[in-house]
This record gives C-alpha cells, structure tokens and sequence, in this order.
C-alpha cells in the first residue's frame, strides 16, 4: 500500500522561497497601473490590445484601428490622456520662471491660453516638447511626454515657485473630431462655443471644476478636457451619454497616432530622441533640427540652451533637418532608410502611413543636411514590402513636402461648426 510522504523542511523552505520571489517579480508582467477611467476603457476593450504609457496600462486599440481611426475624421473619438505627466506651477516667479527654462516668450501667454512649447539642455538639445496652460496669472500647467520633476526642481533653484508633479491627482480625456464640439454643448458646458484654438475655461462638473481647452493631437476640432481624478468616471459618463446620437467612440492610440501624422505633428522618442534618453551624440537634436526653430525669439531673454542654440545657427552648424515626404506608391515607408541617388544614406523614416484623408503615402523623416534643405531633389526610400509571405525590395521615389499632410477648416472655425 502506497504511504504518502512528508516534504522535507528543506523542500517546503524552497516553495516558499520560490513562491515569494514569483510575487516580487509579478509587477514586471503586469502594467501596474490603471488610470481614474480605467474602468471604462477595459469594459471597452474587446481586443486586450495594451501596452504601458508610462506605467499606465493604455489601448493600442478598443475594437477595430481602422474604425477608431475615422472615428476622429467623421464623428468624435474618446481618447483617455491622463498619463500624461502633468505638472502643477504656481507663485509670484512662476511666469519669469517658465520664461526661463521653456523656449518661447511666457510674458506673452495670458491667462486663459495654452501655447505649445519645447525645452533645452544647457547645450541647447532637446529634452521635451509640451504644452503650456496658463490657468492664471500665477498658476500654469506644464503637460509633458517624460517625467522632468528633478530637473524643473533644481532650475525653480532663487525662484519663488512652487513645482508638483499632478499625473495621478488630475484625469484628462481628448474629445476630437467634427462632432465634438456639439457634444459638449449638450452635455451642459454653456458657453463652449467661445473657446478659439489654444483658448482655455474653466466649467462647472458634478460638484467641481473641469479644465476644457480648444486643444488636441488630431489636427481636427477637439478639446481636451481635465477633471479632478475623483470625478473622472461621471465626466466620461456625461460625455458618452451627450455624443451618443453623434457618434461618440472611444479609441487607443493607434488611431490617433495616425491623425497626428496627418497632423505633421512630432512624438517625443518616436521622431526624436529627447536628451537624457539619447546614448549616442548623433542622437541629439537642436529644435531647428526638429521643426521647433518657430518657438525661438532671438530677442528673448536667458533661456536654458540660448547660447547654443543661436551660435548653431550662426555657424551654421545645425546636422540634421525633420521633413515631410510624400512617397510614389500606396505602401507606408515605416522605418525605411532614405538615400539620395538610391545609393547614399541619408536619413531615416521615423513615421509613416497611407492616408486616408490626402489620399497620399506620407512620412516624416529626419535626414542630414544639406539633403532635405538644400538639396530635396532625387531622394529615394527602401520599402520592404511582404508579397506571397516573402519580403520583396522596393525602391520608391520621395519628394520633400510641407507639414501638415492635411489642414481641414473646423479645426479653426470660428465658431466651431455644428455637425
């Protein structure tokens, strides 16, 4: 007859071992992190298609990439931005401060707008792009890709500012699309239809305030809009039940990455490498080299990164050019090299997508000077295309053309237009 044995000491000594190494190590296959509307986006989320947005768990896409994608174009698109890192700056020095650290003019920024911004190392490379709320004349909100909380601290250093850090306090959302406009009126925010692009106001919401601003990522009418985290789930509800006869979807990023290359708008990390992330020096990348030499006003003031970025420009000693192309074909050039003369290299393809609205192959590239600047004739792509499950080289020709790919009215219309 069988006996049933007992586990040594030393066995069970090693389970447990095991076992509590297991649970230490769970936090790096699970995205830790959810955001205040999580509990929407995952009843939503019939594809689990997640990554991590900064430790937040976000949708690549909720139903279909395609379907989200138009959602943007034809009705309104729900996309949850409250990973974002999101700074709170306040006091008497706060505008003198961002004037100081951020490349364009603060003093000009009143209360009540929002400007897109940038901001430099002491040797003038990029360390992020990002947008700039005014919501006083002594509060601001600084909404970036990268978290920036030690380096904004030790330049607040004789400034009387205060600087936190309000990703997890503060939930935002981005309505855009044709139809937002007219959801938010009937979801009750009186007075909307005055916001102007880059204008922000405050409304009433479920017993608190929320931040709606005439901004997006999309290139079409939008808004963002931001709520204390406690009220985010009745401002989702109050929105979807609105835009429920216009359309209303909520999408992943997907989607609206593409809007955003219609839009010739850049990704941080994506179409360039911010400064502390970059391991290699031919990585790092002045603002002119970037399409952000707009935001600099040479008669400025001291800001981070002045001296150098202006003696480039002087010498002429800026390496690289960010550019639009539009591609011969209908195959997105993804990640493709650029050559010139199909037999130099000189440059990469950091974007790409066939698009649906200029009915054009379109891409950004970065590519070193001249080519790009100076010279923009006889430029060529490699495309690898998969035709019967075999790779085949494609050569396509490339033309230097101007950003955005699309520039669609509603976006600006004063007022917004009533679809």
């Amino acid at each position: 007859m069988a006996q049933a044995t007992r586990k040594k000491p030393v066995d069970t000594e090693i389970d447990t071992a095991l076992e509590a190494r297991s649970a230490a190590q769970s936090h790096f296959r699970t995205l830790r992190l959810g955001t205040p509307f999580q509990p929407r986006i995952d009843a939503l989320g019939l594809k689990q298609d997640w990554y991590s947005w900064a430790g937040y768990r976000a949708p690549h896409s909720l139903w279909d990439e395609e379907l989200e994608y138009f959602a943007i174009r034809s009705q309104a698109a729900l996309f949850d931005i409250s990973p974002m890192t999101k700074y709170r700056i306040e006091g008497p020095d706060a505008e003198a401060y961002l004037d100081r650290v951020t490349l364009r003019d603060v003093t000009r920024l009143k209360p009540g707008r929002v400007h897109y911004t940038a901001w430099c190392d002491d040797e003038g490379f990029v360390l992020d792009d990002g947008t700039l709320f005014r919501l006083s004349p002594t509060r601001f909100r600084l909404c970036s890709q990268e978290r920036h909380l030690p380096w904004l601290l030790d330049s607040a250093f004789r400034y009387d500012v205060r600087v936190e850090e309000e990703t997890e306090a503060v939930a935002g959302l981005a309505l855009q699309g044709p139809t937002s406009f007219a959801i938010l009126r009937d979801a009750g925010f009186a007075g909307v239809e005055r916001l102007k692009v880059f204008d922000l106001a405050e409304f009433a919401h479920d017993g608190a305030t929320v931040t709606i601003s005439r901004t997006g990522f999309t290139g079409d009418l939008g808004y963002e809009l931001f709520v204390p985290a406690d009220k985010a789930l009745s401002l989702w509800d109050r929105l979807m039940a609105a835009g429920e006869l216009r359309g209303i979807r909520a999408i992943g990023y997907t989607a609206l990455n593409r809007a955003r290359l219609e839009a010739g708008l850049i990704v941080a990390n994506a179409d360039f490498t911010t400064s502390e992330h970059a391991i290699r020096t031919d990585r790092l990348r002045m603002p002119d080299e970037i399409g952000l030499g707009f935001m600099i006003d040479p008669d400025k003031g001291h800001f981070n990164g002045r001296r150098a970025i202006l003696e480039a420009r002087a010498k002429k000693k800026l390496r690289h050019v960010l550019v639009g192309l539009e591609i011969e074909g209908n195959i997105p050039a993804e990640h493709a090299i650029v050559y010139y003369k199909k037999g130099q290299e000189v440059g990469l393809v950091s974007a790409a997508m066939w698009s649906p609205m200029a009915k054009r192959n379109i891409a950004l590239a970065s590519l070193q000077r001249p080519y790009g600047d100076t010279i923009v004739d006889d430029l060529w792509v490699e495309i690898y295309a998969m035709r019967e499950l075999q790779y085949q080289k494609l050569m396509k020709k490339a033309k230097v053309v101007p950003r955005p790919f699309i520039k669609l009215d509603r976006r600006t219309a004063n007022p917004p237009a009533d679809f």
